[in-house]
C-alpha cells in the first residue's frame, strides 16, 4: 500500500510516496517537484563484514538519459562512469547524512538515487538529499534524523527557496542548506560577492522550510515507517581504553604538538605501537579495530583537553592566529600563468590555460541549467602531497568535489566572454597537504589568472574555520572556533567550515560536520571570523601581484574580434564548413562565430592573425563607391577586364578606363593574373561593380607627389 505525503516548499509543492517502488528495499521513496521525480532507496547489510574498521556508507546518484527523453551518447548508447554533477549530488547527499548513524555501527550501507524524469527548472539535487532522508526514515535503519533540505536563491535582493533554474540566472546566490529541526548540519554553494551579513540572513531564511519538509518527513513516517531494527554496535570495551590511557595517557600531548607534521606522524605512530603491545598483552581476543578506536579515543581526548582547558593548538598557534603564508608568481615559462601559494604546511601550484572559447565543456544538462562552461578548475591531489605511496590516475570523488568547491568560488570574479572571450582551465597541482587544501587552491588560482592576465573583477580568498565543542549530555557546555585548522584539527575536531570571497562579500562556501548539528550562532560566528581572515590573506595575496598583469604570455594565443553581417555567416562558414576550414588552414588561425556575427580569431602567430583576419573582412566587406582597392585581373574580355578586388567579389574596369591614354587592345595595358589598383566608381542598381584604373593612378600618382608610382601592373 502506497502513502503520500505534500510538503508546500517553494513555487512547486514536493511530493513524497512510498510502498510503491523498490518495495523490497530496506527503505523506499519517490520524490517529485514539479515534473522532476527521483526515486531513492536505503539498504543496509544485517552483518558486519570480517575486519570491518570504519562505517562503509556508499551513496550513488545516477541521471537517467530517458528521464528528458533522450538517447545517451556514445557508441554503446547507455548511461557510462557518473557525470561531475552526478558526483558532487553524490557527496551533498553523503554528507549531511552520515553523522546521523549511531556511533560503531559499521553494517555496509548504500543509498541509490535515480532520476526519473526530469522537467529541466526544478534541480533533483534537493529531492535526492531529501529522498534519502525520509528513504531511511521510513526504513528500519538506525537513524538520528530526518534532515531537510531547501535551496536558497536571492533574487532583485529577495530570497527565493528552491528557485527555477530560470529564476537561479537571476540571483546573486545559490545555496543549499540542510538541517535537522534545530540545526544546520551541512551548508554548499557560491554567490556574487554576498555580504556577510546577508549570507548568515539566508542562513536564518532557510531554516523554516527545512522544518516543514521535517514535519512532512516525520507525518509520513508515522504512516509507513518500520521499527528500528536492533543491530549490534562495534563499540570499544572500556577496560581497552583505560589501558591505552595508562600507557600513553601522559605523552600523548607531547606527541600531538610535535611541530612538524612528519616528525609529528612518527611520534604518534611510535606511541600507538606501545598501546598495542600493552592491550594485546593483556586481552589477546583484541581486534585491530578495538586498538585503532582505543588509540583514537586517547588522541581525541588529549586534543580536547589541550584546545578547551589549556588553550594550546597542536602547532602552538592561538584559537584566531593564521599560519604562515607565501605567495608567489610566474614559476614556470611556457605556462600561460603560474602561482605558488602556501600556508603553513600546505602548498599549492596552480597552472593557467587560455583557449579558444570553443574549448569549453560541454555539458549533457538533463537536469537543466548550463549545457557548457569555458572556465574549469581541476584539483589534483598526489599521494606524495602527504608523504604516502598511492593510486594515481583519473581524479576521485574527493578531487572532484575538492575542484568543484574552488571552480564555483572564483568563477563570479571571471569576466563575461564578450569582454574576454576565451575558456579559461586552472590546474590545481597539490605539492604538501596539511589542511584546507582546496582553499590555498583558490588563493593559487586566483594568482595564476592575474599571472596570466585575466582581468578578473577582484582577488578571491579562501580559509577554513574548526570547532571543537563538548556536550554535557546533549547539551553543549562549551565550545571554540579554530582559525586555519591544520590536518589533525579536521580529524579530531566537529567542524571544517570552508568559506570564500573577495573583500566585499562571499563567492564559495562548504560545511562539513561531525556532529549532529551547530546552531546558527556557531555559524554566524564562523562565518564573521573568515571574512577577518581574509582580509589579511588578499594583502599577502597582492604583495606577490596587485593586478592582473597589462599583457599576455607570449605563448596565449591572441585574438581579433572582427563584426560580420549576419547574412554573411553562411557564406563564412562555406558549404559543409569548407571555406572556413579552408582559411584555418590555410592560416592556422582558429576562428569561431558566434549567432550576433561576431567572429573570433585566435592565433599565437600575429601574421597568421593578420591573414585570416583579411581574409574574413575581405569575404564579408561589400565593395563601396570611391573606395580603392588593389586586386587580380581574372578575366580579359575585348571591352575590358573583371578585376576581383576581394574574395568572391569583382567588378568591370571598361577598356576606357584602363589608363589616360587611348587603349586599342585590352591585352596592351594588363594581362591574366596581374595585380592592379582600381577605384570603384559606381554599382547599378543590379549590384554590378565598376571599376577604373585610371581614377586609381590618378589618385595614387597625387598622394605620391611626383613619385614614382610603385604597384601597377
Amino acid at each position: 500500500m502506497s502513502h503520500t505525503v505534500t510538503s508546500h516548499v517553494g513555487s512547486s509543492p514536493i511530493v513524497i510516496e512510498t510502498g510503491k517502488l523498490a518495495k523490497l528495499a530496506d527503505g523506499a521513496v519517490t520524490v517529485r517537484c514539479g515534473e522532476t521525480i527521483v526515486m531513492v532507496s536505503a539498504v543496509s547489510a544485517t552483518t558486519i563484514k570480517e575486519g570491518q574498521d570504519f562505517f562503509p556508507l556508499t551513496v550513488d546518484y545516477r541521471e537517467k538519459a530517458a528521464a528528458v527523453g533522450k538517447f545517451p551518447g556514445g557508441y554503446f548508447k547507455r548511461e557510462g562512469r557518473p557525470s561531475e554533477k552526478e558526483i558532487l549530488t553524490c557527496r551533498m547527499t553523503d554528507r549531511p547524512l552520515r553523522p546521523l548513524f549511531p556511533k560503531g555501527y559499521l553494517y555496509d550501507t548504500q543509498i541509490i538515487t535515480v532520476l526519473l524524469s526530469a522537467d529541466g527548472e526544478n534541480d533533483p539535487d534537493i529531492l535526492s538529499i531529501n529522498g534519502a532522508s525520509v528513504a531511511l526514515v521510513v526504513s528500519d535503519i538506525p537513524f538520528a534524523g530526518p534532515i531537510g533540505a531547501v535551496r536558497i536563491g536571492r533574487v532583485n535582493g529577495q530570497f527565493v527557496v528552491n528557485p527555477t533554474h530560470t529564476q537561479r540566472e537571476q540571483s546573486d546566490l545559490d545555496l543549499v542548506y540542510v538541517g535537522t529541526q534545530n540545526d544546520v548540519i551541512m551548508i554548499e554553494g557560491a554567490a556574487d560577492e554576498l555580504p556577510e551579513e546577508e549570507f548568515i540572513k539566508a542562513l536564518e531564511f532557510a531554516h523554516p522550510f527545512v522544518q516543514q519538509l521535517i514535519a512532512a518527513q516525520n507525518e509520513l513516517a508515522s504512516k509507513a515507517g518500520k521499527p528500528k531494527r536492533q543491530s549490534p554496535l562495534m563499540l570499544v570495551k572500556d577496560e581497552l581504553l583505560e589501558i591505552a590511557y595508562a600507557v600513553a595517557g601522559d605523552r600523548i600531548e607531547a606527541a600531538l604538538y610535535t611541530p612538524s607534521k612528519v616528525a609529528r606522524g612518527k611520534a604518534v605512530d611510535a606511541l600507538k605501537e606501545e598501546v598495542k603491545t600493552a592491550i594485546l598483552a593483556k586481552h589477546p581476543e583484541a581486534t585491530k579495530f578495538e586498538i585503532s578506536q582505543a588509540f583514537d579515543y586517547l588522541q581525541k581526548k588529549a586534543f580536547r583537553v589541550s584546545i578547551l582547558d589549556r588553550q594550546k593548538r597542536c602547532d602552538g598557534r592561538g584559537y584566531h592566529d593564521l599560519r604562515q603564508l607565501t605567495a608567489e608568481v610566474g614559476l614556470l615559462p611556457r605556462s600561460h600563468g603560474s602561482s605558488l601559494f602556501a600556508r603553513g604546511e600546505t602548498q599549492a601550484v596552480a597552472l593557467a590555460t587560455l583557449a579558444p572559447a570553443d574549448e569549453a565543456q560541454d555539458l549533457d544538462g538533463y537536469t537543466g541549467g548550463e549545457i557548457s562552461k569555458r572556465f574549469i578548475l581541476h584539483y589534483n591531489f598526489p599521494p606524495f602531497s602527504v608523504g604516502e605511496t598511492g593510486r594515481t590516475g583519473s581524479p576521485g570523488r574527493r578531487e572532484i568535489g575538492h575542484g568543484a568547491l574552488a571552480e564555483r568560488s572564483i568563477e563570479p570574479v571571471i569576466p563575461n566572454e564578450s569582454d574576454f572571450p576565451y575558456a579559461i582551465r586552472i590546474s590545481s597541482e597539490i605539492m604538501e597537504s596539511n589542511g584546507s587544501t582546496s582553499m590555498a587552491s583558490v588563493c593559487a588560482g586566483i594568482l595564476s589568472l592575474m599571472d596570466a592576465g585575466v582581468p578578473i573583477k577582484k582577488p578571491v580568498a579562501g580559509i577554513s574555520v574548526g570547532l571543537v565543542t563538548e556536550y554535557n549530555g546533549e547539551q553543549l557546555s562549551r565550545y571554540t572556533t579554530l582559525l586555519d585548522i591544520i590536518g589533525s584539527e579536521d580529524h579530531f575536531g566537529d567542524m571544517d567550515f570552508k568559506l570564500c570571497g573577495t573583500d566585499t562579500g562571499v563567492t564559495g562556501f562548504q560545511l562539513d560536520l561531525k556532529l549532529a548539528g551547530v546552531s546558527h550562532k556557531i555559524m554566524a560566528e564562523a562565518i564573521r571570523e573568515a571574512k577577518a581572515a581574509r582580509g589579511k590573506i588578499l594583502e599577502v595575496m597582492a604583495g606577490a601581484l596587485a593586478a592582473p598583469r597589462t599583457e599576455l604570455s607570449k605563448y596565449a594565443p591572441r585574438i581579433e574580434t572582427v563584426r560580420i553581417p549576419v547574412d554573411k555567416i553562411g557564406l563564412l562558414i562555406g558549404p559543409g564548413g569548407k571555406t572556413i576550414k579552408g582559411i584555418v588552414a590555410e592560416t592556422g588561425a582558429e576562428i569561431n562565430i558566434d549567432d550576433d556575427g561576431s567572429v573570433h580569431i585566435y592565433s599565437n602567430n600575429g601574421e597568421s592573425l593578420a591573414r585570416a583576419k583579411q581574409i574574413i573582412q575581405g569575404m564579408t566587406k561589400e565593395i563601396e563607391v570611391g573606395e580603392t582597392y588593389q586586386g587580380t585581373v581574372v578575366s580579359i574580355k575585348e571591352f575590358g577586364c573583371f578585376v576581383e578586388v576581394m574574395p568572391g567579389k569583382d567588378g568591370l574596369c571598361h577598356i576606357s578606363e584602363l589608363a589616360d591614354f587611348r587603349v586599342n587592345r585590352t591585352e596592351d595595358v594588363v594581362k591574366m593574373g596581374d595585380v592592379i589598383w582600381v577605384k570603384c566608381i559606381g554599382i547599378d542598381d543590379k549590384g554590378r561593380v565598376k571599376l577604373s584604373r585610371k581614377a586609381a593612378m590618378k589618385e595614387r600618382n597625387a598622394a605620391a607627389q611626383g613619385q614614382p608610382q610603385t604597384a601597377h601592373a
